[in-house]
């Protein structure tokens, strides 16, 4: 059922259409960090299994967020890989096993998402007037900021 929320539809098919990307790149970088989580080996060990484990909890979330938001349009949030593969704009996989090989993907993960994320907001809000959506993707930037701090942190 269409959204009546003082936004014209056609700007709500792009403003559902960007989020369903947000929402893509999302899951890539969940999968990776738990990806990491589950299969972390070496010395830091306890520390990063730990610190991943955070990471992807604060994710989920965002995710959730992002397909709540997207159904509040009235459309339907993407829901499988094969649609999450095909709409991301960041890369899947490899699987590293050194430590920092792992936090260095995941550093340029957040990075990217963080210069998509930001451009994608000044089109939400300038261009589609859509001050909701643009202040939950505010949030989840400013989380996502947080994030690449603390993997450069890692990294020295």
């Amino acid at each position: 059922m269409k959204a009546h929320i003082g936004l014209p539809e056609k700007d709500i098919i792009k403003i559902a259409g960007l989020l369903q990307v947000i929402l893509a790149d999302e899951h890539v970088i969940l999968t990776k960090t738990r990806n990491y989580h589950w299969n972390i080996k070496g010395p830091r060990f306890i520390e990063l299994h730990k610190f991943y484990e955070d990471q992807y909890n604060i994710i989920k979330d965002t995710i959730d967020q992002i397909a709540e938001r997207i159904t509040q349009l009235g459309h339907q949030a993407n829901g499988t890989m094969k649609d999450f593969l095909a709409t991301t704009r960041l890369k899947e996989g490899p699987y590293e096993e050194k430590q920092d090989a792992q936090i260095s993907n995941l550093l340029q993960d957040h990075e990217a998402f963080i210069t998509n994320l930001r451009k994608d907001i000044k089109d939400i809000d300038e261009s589609l007037g859509d001050a909701v959506t643009t202040d939950l993707l505010t949030t989840f930037m400013g989380q996502h900021e947080k994030m690449a701090w603390m993997l450069r942190a890692f990294l020295g």
